[in-house]
C-alpha cells in the first residue's frame, strides 16, 4: 500500500504532461515525508477543461459522500464502539484498490469514472519483512522491519494514479475534497519490499497521466490504467533509519549489515 509519501520539487521547475502542456511551479512544494493517517492536505492536479489541468491541494483521505459531519469521518477514521458494545475498527481509505474501484456496488466508482486526479510525488515509503533464523535454523514467526524510500530515476516529480470525492460537511457547511491513491499489484521490486502485501501505487508514465485526468476515457481503458503496472527497471530503492519520520533529513540512506541483499 502508499500510506507515506513525500514531495520535493522547487519552484520553477517545470511540470509537463503530454498533450495537456507544462506548468511552472510558483511555489516550493517540500515535504520530505508525509503519513497519509494525519490526513494532510496533499497536491494533486485534477483536469480543468480545454485541454489544460491545475495543481490543488487535497485532503489525503476519501471522505464517503454518505458521511453527514466530521464527527462521522472521525467515528469512521478512528474506529468507535458499537450500540451492542463491540468496537467498529477504523476504515482507512488511504488507497483505492485498482482492481476494484469500477465495482458497481464500491464506494469509489464514480470517481472512477469522473473525478480521476494525479497524485504528486518525488518518492515513497514502504517496509520490507525479514523473517529471521531461530536457534533451529527455522524462520521466526515476528519479523524485522525494514523501511525503503522509493523513487523514480532521474527525475524530481513522478504522477501516482488517484481518484477524488467533493464532500460537504452538512452541518457546518464546510466543503472538502479528498482522495485516494489508486494501488495495483507489485512489480518485481516492490514485491521484493513490500512483501506482505506485495502492492504498489499506480504509477503513470506522461502520456498515461494526461490519458487518466481526460474526460475521453471509457470503463475498459479506466480499468486497464487502474492496474497499470510502471517497469521496475526506472525505480530506485534503498533502506532509511527505522526512526525516518522523525529524522531531520528522513530520505538520508541508512545501510543495515544484516539485512540479505534486496535480488530481483
Amino acid at each position: 500500500m502508499c500510506y507515506y509519501n513525500a514531495i520535493k520539487i522547487k519552484a520553477n521547475e517545470i511540470i509537463q504532461l503530454k498533450n495537456l502542456g507544462q506548468k511552472v511551479l510558483q511555489t516550493d512544494l517540500f515535504c520530505p515525508v508525509q503519513s497519509g493517517f494525519d490526513y494532510p492536505q496533499w497536491p494533486v492536479i485534477v483536469a480543468a477543461g480545454n485541454l489544460s489541468w491545475e495543481i490543488k491541494m487535497m485532503e489525503w483521505g476519501f471522505i464517503p459522500p454518505y458521511l453527514k459531519n466530521r464527527a462521522e469521518v472521525k467515528k469512521m477514521r478512528d474506529g468507535y464502539k458499537m450500540d451492542n458494545g463491540k468496537f467498529k475498527p477504523p476504515l482507512i481509505i488511504l488507497n483505492a484498490i485498482g482492481e476494484e474501484i469500477l465495482q458497481v456496488k464500491k464506494m469509489f466508482r464514480q470517481a472512477a469514472l469522473m473525478r480521476r486526479c494525479l497524485v504528486l510525488s518525488s518518492g515513497f515509503y514502504e517496509w520490507r519483512h525479514v523473517y529471521p533464523l531461530g536457534k533451529k535454523g527455522l524462520p521466526l514467526k515476528t519479523s524485522l522491519k525494514y523501511p525503503y524510500h522509493i523513487k523514480i530515476k532521474d527525475t524530481s516529480c513522478f504522477f501516482m494514479a488517484g481518484i477524488w470525492q467533493s464532500w460537504t460537511d452538512k452541518d457546518s457547511g464546510e466543503m472538502v475534497d479528498s482522495f485516494a491513491i489508486v494501488t495495483t499489484a507489485a512489480n518485481s521490486i516492490m514485491e521484493k519490499i513490500h512483501n506482505s502485501k506485495k502492492r504498489m501505487p499506480v504509477i503513470l508514465p506522461e502520456p498515461l497521466a494526461a490519458e487518466w485526468i481526460s474526460d475521453t476515457l471509457d470503463e475498459n481503458r479506466i480499468r486497464e490504467l487502474a492496474v497499470y503496472q510502471l517497469d521496475s527497471s526506472i525505480m530506485e530503492a534503498y533502506t532509511v533509519a527505522k526512526n525516518f519520520r522523525e529524522e531531520t533529513d528522513p530520505m538520508r540512506p541508512c545501510n543495515y549489515p544484516e539485512l540479505p541483499e534486496l535480488v530481483i
